[in-house]
């Protein structure tokens, strides 16, 4: 039987296991645009890149309210979705150090430095979402 996840039971599945996230946003002519993204957490703030010129990066600086799914889609389920509204920084100081910890979570620790190096340049934004809404359900299919 489905049940909502404790907190402990949220931060452990959205750092415990590395997952993508489905980052949903809307296009300037009220079309629906999802894409994965990497991300990490700072506290309950979800933090992840993206280029300003890319359609994600488009969206959010005009309509900044997002919905991120992550899902496990191996029985007996689990999902989180969250609601919250971003925050964009362009030339943010604290870049390189996100891009960094976001390249070793995905990436592996022997090539975190450089994937924060080529992900931490001018052009490249800090996304920070404060959850407003959470979902979070395990044992989908228990």
């Amino acid at each position: 039987m489905a049940r909502e996840m404790t907190s402990d039971e949220y931060r452990e599945f959205l750092l415990g296991s590395v997952r993508t996230a489905t980052l949903a946003t809307v296009r300037a002519d009220g079309r629906p645009h999802a894409a994965p993204i990497w991300y990490h957490l700072d506290d309950e703030t979800f933090v992840f890149t993206t280029g300003k010129d890319t359609v994600k990066g488009r969206n959010l600086r005009r309509e900044p309210r997002l919905s991120l799914c992550i899902d496990d889609e191996r029985p007996p389920f689990h999902f989180v979705i969250v609601e919250g509204v971003a925050t964009l920084s362009d030339g943010d100081p604290d870049l390189l150090y996100w891009a960094t910890r976001i390249g070793g979570r995905y990436m592996g620790e022997e090539r975190a430095e450089a994937f924060g190096r080529r992900n931490a340049v001018p052009g490249e934004l800090l996304v920070r979402v404060r959850p407003t809404k959470v979902i979070a359900y395990t044992g989908v299919a228990d």
